[in-house]
């Protein structure tokens, strides 16, 4: 605490308080810090498996922690080694968990308070599983070699609210209504159905094994031909998608809120993005400094909308494999932002600027960008599928 003593103002012209002063920490930020790992702090990373790892004791294996800018107390994210022929501790918390495994091959066992039934269920490299809140659970490699995972969690948000990790860790409330132990709770459910929101194609299941190469049924809102599924996991308020566009195709430009991380799959690529106040055409008109790119590969990440959000992004594949991303937002699903129930809404970063949304049209975007991408491909052999016709205004 301050031993500074408070000071009224002595006229009308002057103010209390400092003015200007440094961000402090929130409840997750001193609890990272506390770990003893690394804290990557950027706008992404060409690949995860290049960042730096130490001994994280509380989960008994080598970790950093990933906060890139404009997630900050939205959701956390890390990624943690798995020793060889060996686990990680196991654990229970009241937040939500999501894994993708980056490299190897293992199991999950995860259990209830109280109940004496295990599930236990396989994983390799590409599958994704949630755990179900407060469920205990241990991750277990399967081979001598390390395995990697990247991790999604709402530990910011459950962290932030109660300030009090010991309840987190240790509150031994089951939550029934998110995990049943019966035994096909971890088997893959392929069945397609509309979100119930925005009517866009869901499949309601708690692992996918292998989202590299599932199938994505055809969406054509981010470029044409782009393919899009939404897993929704146990219960979970943690949202995500899994996109693919193809190859020699780019998403349209488009701004929203910060949140959204993008994790690269397959293929390679990189993101545009910069603040909306710059406008359509930031290179045109003389503001290139202040756009930002991030490049990537499997599995890279990059945050579509950093700092306050409210930024235009565009992604590029620029390989003979088809970009497959998953985008990751935690507890902050587009379409349910704030406002009154019963609210008309719209899906404004599929809807063109025209339109009422916010996504640029080939035909309104920076010149930049096409002459760019197609010089690029050229480099790279791989044939542009942007065709004239997509530029012309209608």
């Amino acid at each position: 605490m301050s031993t500074v003593k408070w000071h009224e103002p002595t006229d009308e012209k002057t103010k209390a308080g400092y003015g200007k002063f440094l961000r402090p920490n929130s409840p997750y930020d001193t609890f990272m810090e506390e770990q003893g790992i690394p804290i990557y702090r950027e706008i992404g990373v060409r690949r995860v498996q290049d960042l730096p790892l130490k001994h994280w004791k509380r989960m008994g294996g080598n970790a950093t922690f990933i906060q890139l800018l404009g997630t900050e107390g939205l959701w956390g994210c890390y990624v943690v080694e798995v020793p060889g022929a060996g686990a990680l501790n196991a654990e229970r918390h009241l937040y939500e968990e999501v894994y993708l495994v980056v490299e190897g091959r293992g199991s999950t066992e995860v259990w209830a308070e109280g109940n004496g039934k295990k599930l236990t269920f396989e994983w390799q490299r590409g599958s994704l599983f949630s755990i179900p809140i407060n469920a205990q659970h241990r991750i277990v490699n399967a081979t001598r070699s390390p395995a990697l995972l990247l991790a999604g969690t709402t530990a910011p948000n459950a962290m932030n609210l109660f300030s009090n990790t010991d309840f987190i860790f240790n509150c031994p409330y089951p939550f029934k209504d998110r995990f049943d132990p019966s035994d096909d709770y971890y088997k893959p459910k392929e069945e397609i159905e509309p979100d119930p929101v925005r009517g866009l194609a869901m499949r309601q299941t708690n692992i996918i094994p292998d989202i590299i190469n599932c199938e994505l049924p055809l969406d054509n809102r981010r470029s044409p031909g782009y393919r899009r599924i939404e897993p929704h996991m146990t219960g979970n308020n943690f949202y995500l998608w899994i996109g693919q566009h193809e190859n020699g195709r780019y998403s349209k430009a488009h701004a929203h809120g910060s949140a959204a991380v993008l994790v690269c799959l397959t293929g390679k690529g990189y993101t545009y993005t910069w603040p909306a106040t710059l406008g359509q055409t930031p290179w045109k008109d003389g503001k290139a400094d202040m756009v930002k790119r991030q490049d990537y590969e499997p599995v890279g990440l990059v945050s579509a909308a950093p700092m306050d959000g409210n930024w235009f992004h565009a992604h590029f594949g620029i390989s003979k494999d088809p970009l497959r991303l998953s985008a990751w937002f935690g507890p902050n699903a587009p379409g349910r932002e704030r406002g009154r129930p019963g609210e008309h809404a719209i899906d404004y970063g599929a809807i063109d600027i025209k339109d009422g949304g916010t996504a640029i049209p080939y035909y309104d975007e920076d010149p930049f960008l096409r002459k760019e991408y197609e010089a690029i491909l050229k480099e790279e052999g791989v044939a542009s599928r942007m065709n004239d016709s997509l530029y012309r205004k209608p």
